[in-house]
């Protein structure tokens, strides 16, 4: 990674590129979108393996096909049907960006943003950013940090965030995954494990139609760990929905007091293996069905079509315009926070 690559000025704010370490782990992240560019942690070789797809300049970013890579997603993440919700009796209407829904905060969310950098440090970074009110539609100054810091070979995220009116948030990380290598080819064969025993089923433009569908005897299924691509390309109008995966799960025994076991995937080459665990009540599994082969990342190799996945720690999609799913409202002057672990070691016994 070459500094020089990060520094532009983009809306008149500098970006740069900032180094996170541990003994066992090397995190880069930029201040464009709040992301990790590269994230370079133990395998089964005795070396590092960087597991997360990205680019090594800002240029590449700004011209990417795919805007995600490793940003921080707000101010809503997933979906909102039609861009519009009723909050205390006022409908917002929000900048459309997916089929005619809100996705990931719009077409200018956070992930397009410079953020300030408040502290950096050899193993952590705060980093802030200001959202005007009605920026893409939503209500309310809304005031957020998200905080990266390194803790052996850990990754912790916390978001912490402040609203002037009564607004709706849901924040995540979104990098693409690949345990054995960013641009190393199909994630299929990884091992993946969700601590979940329901999934909330889309329409065909990916929206929840609120209910809650039990995972037993569906491709679904996760509870015991098995290939990503196992049941990938059965006849299920769910997966030809979501194009495979892209579906919330909703994680079992939540407890909102603290961490929550989310989810572990396993590299099938490098043994890297990945726990996620969040204060959230939901996780995205995204298997990169739309990635399209245009990008070129950090190897030089083409990132297409499952060649990561993601498992963004979110609220469910839509909540604002479903009841009965957890609720997404900021009440004025409250305070958000939620946090998300990574948490990697070598699995050698699969």
């Amino acid at each position: 990674m070459n500094k020089k690559d990060f520094e532009d000025i983009i809306n008149d704010k500098p970006t740069s590129l900032y180094l996170l370490e541990s003994n066992s782990v090397k995190c880069y992240v930029t201040n464009y979108g709040a992301r990790i560019v590269s994230l370079q942690v133990p395998n089964e070789y005795g070396t590092t393996t960087d597991v997360v797809l990205g680019f090594n300049s800002i240029d590449e970013y700004l011209h990417a096909d795919e805007q995600y890579h490793g940003a921080t997603v707000g101010r809503y993440a997933n979906r909102i049907a039609n861009a519009t919700f009723t909050l205390k009796g006022t409908t917002y209407n929000l900048n459309a960006n997916n089929n005619g829904n809100s996705l990931h905060g719009g077409p200018q969310g956070f992930h397009t943003k410079v953020w300030d950098v408040l502290e950096h440090n050899a193993d952590s970074i705060k980093l802030k950013y200001t959202s005007p009110h009605m920026e893409e539609g939503f209500p309310g100054d809304l005031y957020v940090i998200v905080e990266y810091k390194i803790q052996g070979s850990d990754v912790l995220i916390t978001y912490k965030a402040q609203s002037s009116e009564d607004t709706v948030v849901n924040l995540t990380h979104h990098s693409y995954f690949n345990l054995n290598g960013e641009g190393s080819g199909s994630i299929e064969k990884h091992q993946l494990l969700i601590n979940s025993m329901y999934f909330t089923p889309i329409s065909s433009d990916c929206i929840p139609d609120g209910s809650l569908r039990m995972v037993h005897d569906t491709p679904f299924d996760f509870s015991e760990m098995k290939p990503i691509g196992q049941d990938i390309n059965e006849d299920d109008e769910q997966l030809f929905n979501g194009n495979g995966y892209d579906h919330n799960f909703v994680i079992a025994n939540h407890d909102t007091e603290g961490l929550n076991y989310t989810a572990v995937a396993i590299g099938d080459d490098t043994k890297i293996q990945m726990e996620v665990w969040t204060t959230e009540p939901g996780v995205q599994l995204y298997t990169a069905n739309f990635l399209s082969g245009k990008d070129f990342g950090k190897s030089g190799k083409s990132y297409g079509k499952r060649e990561a996945f993601c498992l963004e720690t979110q609220h469910f999609p839509n909540s604002p315009n479903i009841e009965n799913f957890p609720s997404v409202i900021l009440k004025k002057d409250a305070k958000f926070v939620s946090k998300t672990e990574y948490r990697f070691t070598v699995n050698d016994t699969i």
